[in-house]
Formats: structure tokens, sequence, C-alpha cells
């Protein structure tokens, strides 16, 4: 597949509009048959004694020649201000500029603009000047850091227009000491076409297959005469929550403007880091064979509890990012200083816990494998029917395929947290514009599908095998009766109790 996302460079082009109220009856283009009357540079401008609150920056998306397209999915603007040094005009410290920006759409070139949202936002400027402030260095740029600008989650019509006014008001002290700003440039980025397409497969691919083998799980545990143990309902709702993720409802999005998908998409996403990081806690502890409190969520409070208030901050961050977003695309956490601390702090925080939660889960399996290594180790004391049992069913290569199973959830525990973490920096980078990432489609794809082969396995390997054996299959020796069945987890299973893992356990702690 092609790269996740491309990024193109607009320049603004200075239009004049001595028309009041400009954005409520006219829409200035940069280009094409009813072009504005522009302006070269604003040294023409006070030569014609044009003002500052007379000029309009407008932008057309897309380039000339070429039009939109539903499968790009979002589009995300950053903005960055071409200022210029001068001795009489200077750039004040934490200075601030305010825009008054305005965003409408059409679906061909000859048809009127619709407005689809304006605002006036203020954004912090943050720029250094890398000369002495002399005489000889007038008309020299500032390195100023990009500014977040807008972000739309539909890309429903063809052709977008921004415009984007300067208002001046001395008294008030509107856009006072910004510089001398020379041009507004703007970088646009959208998801590509082809990844879209390559992504909308996989799901459209993979969600009939969760689904096929999370019913057919469900299907085997209940036709046990048991009720299910705990670690069985947690891998069905994690089968439920690989299937919610997989649901390829952005289909939809081709032929509707739904402008609420990234924010969907963040919840669904959320919900699914929600139910794994929970499930490896359980996973691991209902395979310590030390522990008494099992087969009960409440036993894992203190480690799932965690997660959920983690979770929910974690939605009320995007809430106040994209949620807003909704009504006002101009909106952005990043713009105040206690915003983008917040948000600094969210990632800080979040890739450090998860660092810790990852140290934690290795020791748990580090536990799990001590234990197992303990029992092993400990079948010459057990009697001789047990112990004939249990080193039968180390030769069958269950307690083998148990420990490569531990292993693989290791690695994709990892893979998930460097997932998590990359993500955030990917997507954070164009907002305080220092780290850049370079993403492609083939790690984004194959932690998708890491996930839903890791949730398939789970579902296919702890299923409950419902063949009978009789006496002529079965070792009388061994213990193993007609009827039981074989599982993965190091267990056999019999049809009126729980697995012989808990079995192991409970036998040891009473002893």
């Amino acid at each position: 597949a092609p790269s996740p996302t491309t990024a193109v460079p607009y320049m603004s082009v200075k239009c004049i509009d001595v028309r009041k109220n400009h954005h409520k009856t006219k829409w200035l283009m940069p280009w094409g048959t009813n072009h504005c009357d522009k302006l070269k540079d604003f040294d023409e401008a006070v030569s014609r004694q044009i003002e500052a609150n007379d000029i309009v920056f407008a932008v057309h998306i897309p380039l000339p020649t070429k039009e939109m397209s539903p499968w790009f999915q979002f589009m995300l603007f950053i903005m960055q201000l071409d200022i210029a040094f001068k001795m009489d005009n200077d750039l004040k410290e934490n200075a601030e500029v305010t825009l008054d920006v305005s965003l409408a759409y059409r679906d061909d070139m000859f048809g009127d603009w619709e407005e689809i949202a304006h605002a006036i936002e203020i954004r912090k400027l943050k720029c250094t000047f890398g000369s002495p402030k002399t005489l000889e260095s007038e008309g020299r740029h500032y390195d100023c850091d990009f500014l977040p600008f807008m972000e739309i989650g539909s890309v429903a019509h063809k052709y977008y227009l921004i415009n984007i006014r300067l208002p001046v008001n001395e008294r008030k002290g509107i856009n006072v000491g910004i510089g001398e700003i020379k041009d507004i440039r703007l970088v646009g980025i959208h998801q590509n076409g082809g990844f879209t397409k390559v992504w909308f497969a996989m799901k459209t691919f993979l969600t009939p297959s969760i689904l096929i083998i999370m019913i057919w799980y469900w299907r085997r545990i209940t036709l046990m005469t048991r009720a299910p143990v705990l670690l069985e309902k947690v891998i069905f709702a994690l089968g439920i929550s690989m299937t919610f993720i997989n649901i390829p409802v952005e289909w939809f999005s081709i032929g509707f403007d739904w402008t609420w998908m990234l924010l969907f998409g963040d919840i669904r996403q959320g919900i699914f880091y929600a139910m794994l990081l929970s499930f490896w806690i359980i996973f691991c502890g209902e395979h310590m064979m030390d522990q008494n409190e099992r087969n009960r969520l409440s036993g894992y409070w203190k480690q799932v509890g965690p997660i959920a208030v983690g979770s929910f901050c974690l939605f009320i961050f995007d809430m106040c990012e994209r949620g807003v977003q909704l009504k006002n695309p101009f909106y952005s956490i990043w713009t105040t200083e206690v915003g983008t601390e917040l948000a600094m702090a969210f990632i800080i925080v979040a890739g450090i816990c998860l660092c810790l939660y990852f140290l934690f889960l290795c020791f748990m399996v580090f536990q799990v494998f001590r234990n197992i290594s303990g029992k092993q180790s400990s079948l010459p004391a057990m009697s001789k029917a047990r112990r004939l049992h249990y080193e039968a069913m180390s030769l069958l290569g269950l307690i083998f395929r148990f420990k490569f199973l531990m292993l693989i959830t290791l690695a994709c525990a990892a893979m998930t947290v460097i997932f998590f973490i990359v993500s955030q920096v990917t997507e954070g980078h164009w907002k305080w514009g220092d780290i850049t990432i370079q993403v492609n489609s083939a790690f984004f794809t194959g932690i998708y599908g890491m996930w839903n082969l890791y949730v398939f396995a789970l579902m296919f390997l702890y299923a409950p095998s419902h063949k009978n054996y009789g006496e002529d299959q079965s070792n009388g020796d061994l213990g193993v009766n007609s009827g039981e069945e074989l599982q993965l987890t190091t267990t056999i299973t019999h049809v009126d109790g729980p697995t012989e893992v808990y079995k192991l356990a409970r036998k040891e702690a009473q002893e």
C-alpha cells in the first residue's frame, strides 16, 4: 500500500476586498475565471493605500486541475507565517495573532460556495531570529513554529476554499506587535486514497473471519454443562471488541459527510486498547498457579481499575479536541499554553504508563514460567498416577505450546506499546513542530493484522474440544477418563468441571 498520508503545501494568495462582512456575502478565489484582485506583496498595498483590514489571504484546496475525494477520509491543516524583521515593526515576545477564518465548499468549478464554518481564532507565535536585530538584518525572516490551523473528519466535497483575514485594531491591541507578515503558508495532510482502499479491504475481509470464530468459540463453551470460567469470558469479550473495531463502517464515509468518523474511530480503538490491556493482566493472572483468588473479576480490580481510569481520561482528552472540532474545525487544544502542556503531559504520561505496564506484564509472565517449571520439577514427588498424567501432558507438547503462546503475548504487547507511542508522536509532531517520525503503511497494517491473528488464535486454541475418546483411545493409567476434552492451556477440560490448570493449582494450594 502507499504511505498512509500525503502532505501538500499551499501558498496563500493576497486578495483585495474593500467590502465589509465579506465572509457573509462574497468568497474570494485565488485563481480561475472569477479570481480576486490580487496583490504581489505588501509594498504594493502601501503604494495603493490598501489597509491591512482589506487584505484577505485565499487558499483553494486542492491545487488547480485537481479535486478532492472522499477516499482521503480527513484533512488536517498546519499554518506557517512568513514574518520579516523590521526595526520599526518588531515581533514582540509572546505575540499572538488573531485570525478571522472562513471555510467553504462546492462540488463543481462554477457553482456557488457554501459556508462550512467561520471562526475567530487566536494563535500564539513562537519564533526565533538567528541574526542580530540591526538595520543590516532587515528583511530577513524569523524561524517560526508551525501553528495548528484546521482539521475536518470528512472529505465529502471536491473543492474547498479558505479565506483568512488578519484584522488590525490598535485600540484593542489586536494583531499589534506581530511583525511584518509577508505570506501565509498552509500544509494540508490527508489520507492517501490507495491506503484507504487497502485498509477498507482488510477490515472487510477480517470482520467475518473474527465474527465466525467468535460465534464458533462461544457455541463450544455453551455446549459445556459447566458455566464459563473467567478466562473464557474475557477472551469472548476481547473478540467482541476486535469485531467492533473491525466492522468497516468507514465504507459509509464514501457516500455520506460524516465528520464524526475520526472521533468514532478513536473511541473504537480506545475500547479495544482497554480490553486488550485488561485481558493480558487476567490472562497471566489466571495462569499463576500460586494465586488463590482466581476465576473472579473482582480479584483484578487493582490492575484493571487504573486501565479503566486511563481509558476514561483518554476519552475526555479526545472529546476536548475532536469533539469540539465537530462544531468548529479551527479549534485546537494545542493553541493555548495550558492546552499544549496538558496534551504533551498526556502523551508523556501515557507512554511512561504503558512502558511500566509492559514491564509488569513481563514480570507476570516470568512468574507463570517459574511456576510451570516448579510444577514440572516437583513431578518426582507426586504420586505415580498424577506424575504420569502430567508427564503425558508435557509429552503431548501442551506445556511447550502454552509457553510459546505466552511469548507471543509478550511480543504482541511490545508491538502494541510501540504502536501507541509512535502513533501519538506522529499525530502530534505537526502540532508541536520538533519531532518527525515517518511511519509507513506496513506498520499500520501489520499491527492491525497482528491483533486480529492474535485474537483469532486465542479463541481457536482456547475453545473447549468436544472430541470424546473411548476406552481404547484413552490411557486409564494416566487417569484420563473417556469423555474428557483437550484444550491448549496445558489442560484437560472435563465436561462437568473446570480446566485442569485450575484443578492442579487448587490441589497444590491445598497441599
